[in-house]
């Protein structure tokens, strides 16, 4: 089973919970033409963990994901934008900032995320 196909739920059994800050972020996605062009360009990052499930998919990552349209528009092979982009996750975790047209970011730190975001 490679990397990308691991489980990453756990029973509650297994679960640990402690009193920490996790900088964790990510995105889940339905599985879609779209969710799969993000998930090709995201799984070459380092540190990026993505994980295939029947009707979804999940992109997981520490610190921060950050999300280039250009990137995935080549993989999609038409334009997508960060208004597309955001039709196209169902859900996050951590702090989604778009930094410019061509720039998603997932902060797992809210610290880093507040330099982009306006008093």
């Amino acid at each position: 089973m490679t990397e990308a196909a691991t489980n990453i739920f756990k029973s509650m059994k297994d679960i640990k919970f402690e009193e920490t800050i996790s900088h964790q972020c990510g995105v889940t996605m339905n599985d879609s033409v779209e969710a799969r062009a993000i998930a090709e360009v995201m799984e070459q990052k380092v540190g990026v963990k993505v994980t295939f499930m029947p009707a979804m998919i999940r992109i997981d990552g520490e610190g921060k994901l950050v999300f280039k349209m250009s990137e995935i528009s080549e993989a999609l092979g038409r334009e997508m934008t960060p208004y597309l982009f955001e039709i196209s996750t169902s859900t996050h975790y951590g702090r989604m900032v778009m930094v410019d047209d061509d720039t998603v970011v997932c902060f797992g730190d809210m610290n880093e995320a507040l330099a982009y975001i306006e008093h």
